[in-house]
């Protein structure tokens, strides 16, 4: 392996000088090339950019149906002035993609956000061979193991069919992309009818359109009756909760899917009445396995718990280290939201 870094960090983003682009920059570049559409990777103003094609609606949706987009496939290779650059499964949400970059015999990937559970809305998690691996660490602490998703959603069905045995609307937030699909996907559709906040719809049919199936739904609006919202399942995003948004939907109860949920208070700090502890990021024990599985010598930490998971790396014999970026993980894509449902917080 070469000494010389196929890729640096520098004040825009994660840069590879031989190809002249950067990986989900920070600031406005010429060339982005970009893991996957939530905001903390994906922002406005690059000249370009390329993506995996089940992330080109979205992207238009959240940064201009003009943007200067090409897409490609998963393990299309893409060579820019000797550098191979391919797209490979991440697990975290549709289209959300690994970018591994080879150069004369070094190969380097750039993790983005991923998940190593399965999921009906996103292409498995692929573990991609490679010298250094650029891995988030958004749960990188032993206390976050995720239990099977099977066993959350049928808490959330039980929930819902409770709720709705009373005469009550179920409210469930998770942010519009990603996790909102995700409980849409594996919710039971046969308990009820369910409703779609505007963000969340906007998303979803977009989403469609790149290839995504989903079940029934209808959204949300002002004209939707009363009568068919009481004991219907609504998807929102967080920021909608204790808003006027909410009137319309009393009497009701309230939940969030979130792998913060895993922490003792989180539920009462967000103001809800349930918990669901499910996350779209790698666990401690994903994060471990999907490491190992690349066969990296060298390991960079970013986004989450950097210091800690780092150094518990390096006494597994990793050449591991924290690097700073501008990525914030899960509680970024819950806060990235409250720009995007501020013209839908009224019924």
């Amino acid at each position: 392996m070469s000494n010389k870094n196929l890729l640096e960090i520098n004040d825009c983003g994660i840069y590879c000088p031989q190809a002249d682009v950067y990986i989900d920059p920070w600031k406005p570049v010429a060339r982005a090339l970009i893991t996957h559409a939530h905001g903390d990777h994906a922002r406005m103003g690059n000249k370009f950019y390329l993506a995996h094609r089940q992330s080109e609606q979205v992207l238009r949706l959240r940064l201009g149906q003009d943007i200067n987009l090409q897409t490609v496939a998963y393990g299309e290779n893409i060579n820019i002035n000797g550098v191979h650059i391919s797209f490979h499964p991440a697990g975290h949400i549709t289209g959300s993609a690994q970018i591994r970059l080879e150069y004369e015999g070094e190969v380097w990937v750039t993790s983005g956000d991923y998940k190593t559970e399965t999921d009906k809305t996103c292409t498995p998690f692929e573990p991609v061979p490679c010298h250094t691996f650029i891995t988030e660490s958004t749960f990188g602490l032993p206390i976050y193991n995720w239990r099977p998703q099977q066993e959350i959603f049928q808490e959330i069905n039980e929930w819902w069919q409770q709720n709705r045995e009373q005469g009550l609307t179920s409210l469930l937030c998770g942010y519009s992309l990603g996790k909102a699909q995700r409980l849409l996907a594996n919710v039971d559709e046969r308990i009820g009818p369910i409703l779609l906040h505007g963000a969340v719809y906007n998303v979803c049919e977009a989403l469609k359109k790149d290839g995504l199936q989903l079940p029934p739904y209808e959204r949300l609006s002002r004209e939707t009756e009363k009568s068919s919202i009481s004991g219907s399942l609504v998807i929102a995003p967080p920021s909608a909760l204790n808003t006027p948004w909410m009137n319309k939907l009393k009497p009701l109860r309230t939940a969030i899917a979130s792998g913060w949920m895993n922490l003792r208070g989180a539920k009462r700090r967000r103001a809800v009445d349930r918990g669901f502890v499910l996350s779209d990021h790698a666990d401690w024990q994903g994060l471990n396995t999907a490491i190992k599985q690349t066969g990296a010598e060298r390991v960079l930490v970013t986004h989450g718990y950097t210091a800690g998971f780092s150094r518990w790396l390096q006494t597994l014999g990793y050449d591991a280290r924290e690097v700073h970026t501008l990525y914030s993980g899960e509680l970024g894509e819950i806060n990235e939201e409250a720009e995007e449902i501020s013209s839908e917080t009224e019924l």
